[in-house]
């Protein structure tokens, strides 16, 4: 694909800057109603929101047996927390009707485009809740973006104007777990540090020299 020498250069100079990337050991469910949890906030209130969870009915077996007012007020310092309690307890509810039990272990026998569907049917799950679940739990070759990533990428120059970033990105990038996986960690500690939506430190980016944004004369 055109950009994947581009995106191993990145990973290269954002590893040699901000050192490696690791992502804590979750299940496929979990990792999902974390994700779920983290749209529109950031990861110190998903955190909390999903320990109050875990605090409040032990584990997800039991949040699926609990009414939507219960969940939300746990999941309170995540924000919108009637509409994540929402989505969260009809993806458990789902689960349980259609596979009869809380586990995401039948992606194994679906095609990534299948298991991206099923996951895009959910809801309150889009293309980058979806693209997290594939790739960090299950290791299928989908880049999911955020809000960081977005803003980075359309700097460096691969997000074109108001085009849909997930389809874009996906159809430039060789089909490697691994280098997306490095690539999504990285270009988030980029995004939160140094390509920040106001006043980026462009003089200090370890990946000015390939950025359209940076080689404009920006510091």
């Amino acid at each position: 694909m055109e950009r994947t020498k581009d995106a191993r250069w990145i990973v290269k100079r954002l590893a040699d800057a901000f050192g490696p990337v690791s992502e804590p050991d979750r299940t496929p469910l979990e990792t999902l109603v974390l994700t779920i949890l983290s749209q529109n906030t950031n990861d110190t209130n998903r955190d909390r929101a999903y320990a109050s969870l875990l605090e409040r009915f032990g584990t997800l077996d039991a949040v699926a047996e609990a009414n939507v007012r219960e969940i939300a007020e746990a999941v309170r310092p995540a924000g919108l927390h009637e509409q994540k309690a929402r989505a969260i307890h009809a993806t458990l509810e789902r689960l349980r009707v259609e596979h009869g039990s809380l586990d995401l272990g039948f992606f194994e026998e679906m095609t990534t485009e299948e298991a991206l569907s099923w996951l895009l049917s959910l809801q309150g799950v889009g293309p980058k809740t979806a693209g997290i679940v594939l790739l960090f739990s299950f290791g299928r070759p989908y880049f999911p973006i955020d809000t960081h990533i977005r803003r980075v990428l359309s700097r460096v120059g691969w997000i074109r104007g108001s085009e849909e970033p997930h389809r874009r990105v996906n159809s430039i990038l060789a089909p490697d777990p691994q280098l997306m996986f490095d690539l999504h960690l990285q270009v988030i500690r980029l995004g939160r540090t140094l390509c920040r939506p106001r006043n980026p430190e462009c003089g200090r980016c370890p990946i000015r020299a390939r950025c359209q944004h940076g080689s404009e004369g920006n510091t």
